[in-house]
């Protein structure tokens, strides 16, 4: 296993989240590289995890200023992914990958002047979980549901991050049902919740107010103090795992039934 910068050669890769065989990938349009073009310049740094030639881990991090979530002079990992599916690479999982991704990405962080790292983790066993974090050291600061905050600090001096918190709901429209997404863009999961509840409303012509709320742009994020998210009529969809495009498509349709007409 070898860890490496991510290179032009993996770059498909890196933007499938190392998912190339997934049909579910084809549905995420091309946020992912825009997001990815705008923070190259900002600090972003990600690497990969290489074994018989394949990409099989990542890791993606940037300065905190530039991320979701409040903080400075700390470095964000975005996400930290091995594959663990049979299809494509096949699972290589509970090989260590994951601790050589993240023991790469303290040591850059370091190299970089960062005064400590954080993270999000789930405190149910899924995806990101927050108890690997917390025996790779780190510690929690907030939680927000199922979500945890966590970091782990290089120096005396270093400040903990703070949620983004959360500052007002898209509010509805008389006589139409509208449907609100927030898309950063780091996320393929999340970008295609996003294409999904926009084809969706495409299906009901103008009776769906379809508005897409793009919060790569830093201002527009903190104006709401959400990065990724889909509403109807003002009420969060549950967006993890991503709802396929019929259960969407479904909770649409029942808020267009309710129109007077």
């Amino acid at each position: 296993m070898q860890i490496i910068d991510l290179d032009e050669s993996h770059l498909n890769s890196y933007f499938c989240c190392l998912e190339d065989w997934s049909n579910d990938m084809l549905e995420t349009g091309d946020h992912k590289q825009r997001w990815y073009r705008h923070m190259q310049d900002k600090g972003l740094r990600v690497k990969l995890a290489i074994e018989d030639g394949l990409a099989c881990g990542m890791i993606q991090y940037l300065p905190i200023e530039h991320s979701i979530v409040k903080g400075q002079d700390l470095y964000f990992i975005h996400c930290i992914w091995v594959h663990g599916h049979k299809q494509g690479v096949g699972n290589r999982q509970k090989r260590g990958m994951g601790t050589a991704l993240l023991r790469a990405a303290e040591a850059d962080a370091r190299m970089r002047g960062a005064k400590g790292m954080a993270a999000w983790g789930l405190w149910l066993p899924f995806w990101m979980k927050a108890s690997w974090f917390k025996k790779q050291g780190f510690e929690k600061v907030e939680r927000d549901g199922i979500a945890q905050l966590l970091w782990k600090p290089f120096c005396p001096d270093a400040q903990p991050p703070a949620w983004m918190k959360k500052t007002q709901d898209p509010v509805r429209i008389p006589g139409k049902v509208r449907v609100t997404a927030f898309i950063s863009g780091w996320c393929q999961a999340q970008n295609m919740v996003f294409e999904r509840a926009k084809r969706a409303s495409q299906t009901f012509g103008d009776r769906v107010y379809f508005e897409q709320i793009d919060t790569l742009d830093r201002a527009v994020l903190d104006q709401w103090g959400i990065a990724d998210g889909l509403f109807i009529d003002g009420k969060q969809v549950w967006t993890g795992p991503p709802p396929s495009y019929e259960k969407i498509l479904k909770k649409i349709e029942k808020r267009v039934k309710k129109l007077k007409t």
